[in-house]
């Protein structure tokens, strides 16, 4: 083992609200504090979404292609190692606050009325729940709140509603009055206050590992007071989209069918209001990591902790007139990651923020490489001490480009598959996306390509264009190589000889 680990996630987080340096409005005091401390990595991408798949790879350190956990509720197969896994082999005790949202491998349970069968909230194996929250089972917070004198409704869920009769709603859009919690009660200060109290009862303990999995600023947009009004609804920047939105939708179908299920609001007030509300939300977790990070310092027990923290994906927003996490769109695959490494090999790239590309693959090998545990032969990423310890460019071979996919199936309903007229496999889509080029290849057909040099917004489709067809055919080929080089190794390392069975792992995967 080497030290301790803090393994933060913050929900639906977009990348470039990553710190107040990254914003023109956004103010994140705490992130801005730990990227001082740390290394920032400025171009890092989520590799699929939504919650369940993306984290899926975040704790697996696996492209989706690989780990085919694909949606919420896809079970997560029993043979995959995991970051909590690895831990435990270390000899940690990986501990959860929050949730993992992972589905169990049904081949594992032997009850068929085993709850776990029935959630996409489940634990991700190896972790255990010190305080688990879901958006299923708020109980944990209801007692928190009950045990500070507040009334809790029997559903805790009514908690986000807003107040009702609130004064001067209606000068307002409608998800800026703010939610029946006040904000030292929210979810977020709740989790806080349970990290605390555990991390006293660690001081002098062997070290220790936790993963912290904070849900805002997901849904439901709304904020407590204080942070419902922090943000002018007529500050920031322009929405990154067509002035309507039959222009916007006709690059595909799928964008039509996006907008049906997840469109934002037509209304251009409304839709900044509801943004404003999201960057509230941002603060107010922003706010409350800053207390834990505080007790972290006076505890000291900074000196001797890796922080981790990402977002399992970003959200619309607005752009492309679209709210939530899908598709080919940056908005929702742009995340933060920050990683503060303690040691004094890491002094000389304090506050470095890095520009090379970096993808969520990469979390679980850093993590390893941190409790000098190997990183497993499943993963398709890299640990990112390189750019801790070493150069800010990384290795000379280190990727250029980004790659996440999206799996839009409906097992349940179909409702994709018959909307498309397609099967489920051909319900999904991979993004390649370059220095200059992003190319979308549909499964199901259809292509799209964006100038991100000259179209920094991805509002013009190329790819009908016969100019252009050289560089689809490029894109097209660097994309399948991507494939190619990252299909399953499990065993493809080992061969049978003479002399036994020899193994070769290749370091750079």
């Amino acid at each position: 083992m080497s030290g301790n680990v803090l393994f933060i996630t913050v929900d639906q987080w977009r990348g470039d609200c990553l710190s107040s340096l990254d914003h023109p409005v956004v103010r994140t005091p705490t992130l801005d504090r730990l990227a001082a401390g740390g290394v920032t990595f400025t171009r890092h991408w989520a590799n699929t979404a939504p919650c369940g798949p993306s984290r899926a790879t975040l704790y697996t350190g696996m492209y989706v292609h690989n780990h085919r956990s694909v949606l919420n509720g896809t079970p997560l197969d029993a043979r995959f190692t995991n970051v909590a896994l690895e831990a435990r082999a270390a000899g940690y005790d990986p501990v959860l606050f929050g949730y993992t949202d992972t589905t169990v491998d049904p081949r594992t349970v032997t009850d068929p009325d085993d709850p776990r069968l029935r959630t996409y909230e489940g634990v991700l194996p190896g972790f255990r729940a010190e305080v688990l929250l879901t958006g299923e089972d708020l109980s944990p917070w209801a007692r928190w709140l009950a045990a500070r004198g507040v009334d809790v409704p029997a559903n805790p869920g009514e908690l986000h509603l807003p107040i009702p009769d609130y004064p001067k709603a209606e000068e307002h859009g409608e998800s800026w009055v703010p939610a029946r919690y006040a904000a030292e009660h929210s979810e977020a200060a709740f989790l806080t206050d349970e990290v605390i109290a555990w991390l006293d009862r660690q001081t002098g303990a062997a070290p220790w590992f936790a993963h912290v999995s904070y849900i805002r600023p997901h849904p439901p947009y709304r904020a407590p007071e204080g942070y419902h009004d922090l943000y002018d609804p007529a500050d920031g920047p322009p929405f990154r989209r067509h002035p309507d939105r039959d222009t916007e939708t006709a690059h595909h179908l799928i964008h039509q069918f996006a907008v049906e299920v997840v469109g934002c609001p037509v209304d251009e007030a409304e839709a900044r209001q509801l943004r404003a509300t999201y960057w509230g939300n941002m603060t107010e977790v922003d706010h409350q990591l800053g207390v834990l990070l505080d007790h972290l310092d006076a505890s000291g027990q900074a000196d001797d902790t890796l922080v981790v923290l990402t977002s399992d994906h970003g959200d619309q927003m607005g752009d492309h007139w679209l709210v939530e996490k899908l598709g080919w769109w940056d908005e929702s695959y742009h995340v933060p990651l920050i990683v503060r490494d303690p040691r004094p090999e890491a002094d000389a790239s304090r506050g470095r923020r890095v520009d090379a590309v970096t993808e969520h693959v990469d979390v679980t090998p850093t993590i390893c490489e941190w409790m000098a545990a190997e990183v497993p032969v499943q993963c398709d990423g890299l640990p990112l001490q390189p750019f801790l310890h070493g150069r800010a460019a990384g290795p000379d071979d280190w990727r250029t480009e980004a790659h996440w996919e999206w799996d839009f199936r409906s097992p349940e309903t179909h409702l994709a598959e018959d909307l498309l007229g397609v099967t489920m496999e051909e319900c999904c889509l991979v993004v390649l996306r370059a220095d200059r080029w992003k190319y979308v290849h549909v499964a199901a057909g259809g292509t799209l390509l964006f100038d991100l040099t000259n179209d920094p917004d991805q509002l013009v489709n190329l790819a009908g264009d016969p100019i252009y067809a050289p560089v689809l055919a490029e894109c097209a080929a660097r994309l399948l190589s991507w494939r190619m080089r990252h299909d399953d190794r499990t065993l493809t390392g080992h061969i049978a000889t003479g002399d036994g069975l020899v193994v070769r792992r290749d370091p750079r995967r």
